[in-house]
């Protein structure tokens, strides 16, 4: 069998090409950073490190590297694959459609009928179907007509905290959390798939995709937001802040009740669940930032995203969400100089005033309620209010 993963960062490394190798794949990792592929190629193995008290590793090896600005022989790769994953970021994917739809050709071409499954490992709803699109909008009709039935594009969740910030002592080292899932849309696959280890299949995908959305992206996001404000530069160090883990428990506690109602989890189940959660974020061997884990904060407050989304259906509900929107009123004072949506935020909040900027950001119309509550808990953090605690 043989695979294709498209982004050799360290998610790529850590996660998706790790469980590919011990489920027997013949993989080769693609990448444009020309630096990590000269690396990967010349070592020819790295190590996965577990952040842990164990600081249990494994090695990695036997892989083939590609130079992703090469779109002809990606191409090549994709004809003769059985499974091609991404782990590029959702915002990159429109970048890899054209080396994806060449594949295809070539493969309709010299293979027509030989199974195909691509699945985006991205950190959003639907990523598989938006590559898809991407795609095919690069084929014309009648080539797409001739894959239908042998080339799927099954959508997935991926859930592993790996940092930014490496403290390995090897080059090409990852240090990921112990605790993993991955998810795929079973009802998707096509007849005869090769499982893949460390994988859960599922006939419908949408509880666990917004399970994972509104309570791993969520919570994270909201200790990155309000630990920024307290001065934190840590995910691990936020949450030993008492202000910041009752924000982050407000806000899971917020997007829990929705999760219950909507897709019927079990209560119990779904608060040790988020319970979980709440623990992995303070995994003191995780040296995460709050400036990667805030980062693209207009991405993270559009209306389809981990914030604005749960609490418009709350809203629908007829519950008040208080704690998401603290979490979207910080996250509009999310200061970082680095980072382009910040500071393009911050512009807008200076130049507009935050009521226009909140509708910038989130879509909200000015007159809507949820833009009024956002509003109310922005001015609250106004000043020095957040170092005496946040109200409930």
């Amino acid at each position: 069998m043989k695979a294709v993963h498209i982004g050799a960062g360290n998610i790529g490394r850590g996660f998706i090409g790790l469980q590919l190798i011990r489920s027997g794949y013949e993989l080769t990792f693609v990448d444009v950073n020309e630096t990590l592929v000269s690396l990967l190629r010349s070592q020819g193995l790295y190590r996965v490190r577990l952040a842990s008290a164990s600081r249990e590793s494994v090695t990695v090896s036997g892989f083939a590297v590609q130079n992703g600005s090469d779109i002809e022989q990606v191409g090549e790769l994709i004809a003769e694959a059985d499974l091609v994953t991404t782990a590029v970021g959702v915002s990159v994917l429109r970048h890899i459609a054209p080396a994806l739809a060449r594949g295809i050709e070539l493969r309709v071409a010299r293979r027509p009928g030989a199974p195909l499954h691509v699945i985006a490992c991205e950190n959003t709803i639907g990523g598989s179907e938006q590559l898809l699109e991407l795609v095919y909008s690069r084929l014309s009709p009648q080539l797409v007509a001739e894959t239908a039935g042998w080339i799927a594009f099954p959508n997935a969740a991926v859930d592993r905290i790996v940092p930014l910030r490496q403290e390995g002592g090897e080059q090409l080292e990852v240090t990921v959390e112990p605790f993993f899932e991955w998810v795929v849309d079973r009802s998707q696959l096509l007849p005869g798939y090769a499982p893949i280890e460390g994988v859960t299949y599922v006939d419908q995908l949408a509880p666990y995709v917004e399970r994972k959305l509104f309570t791993v992206n969520t919570g994270h996001c909201c200790a990155a937001y309000v630990g920024a404000l307290r001065g934190h530069a840590t995910i691990g160090e936020a949450m030993t802040d008492p202000v910041v883990e009752a924000a982050v428990r407000g806000a899971l506690e917020e997007t829990g009740t929705l999760l219950v109602r909507k897709y019927g989890f079990d209560p119990q189940a779904h608060a040790a669940y988020a319970a979980q959660i709440i623990e992995r974020f303070r995994n003191p061997y995780l040296h995460d930032s709050v400036e990667r884990v805030g980062r693209s904060p207009l991405r993270k407050l559009a209306p389809q995203d981990r914030f604005v989304a749960p609490a418009l259906e709350l809203l629908a509900l007829g519950v008040e969400p208080r704690a998401l929107a603290l979490a979207i009123a910080a996250a509009l004072r999310f200061d970082s100089p680095g980072d382009e949506e910040a500071v393009a935020l911050q512009a807008a909040v200076r130049e507009q005033g935050a009521g226009a900027a909140i509708t910038r950001a989130t879509g909200l119309a000015a007159t809507h309620p949820l833009h009024a509550l956002i509003a109310g808990r922005y001015e609250e953090l106004a000043g020095s209010l957040l170092e005496g605690g946040v109200r409930e």
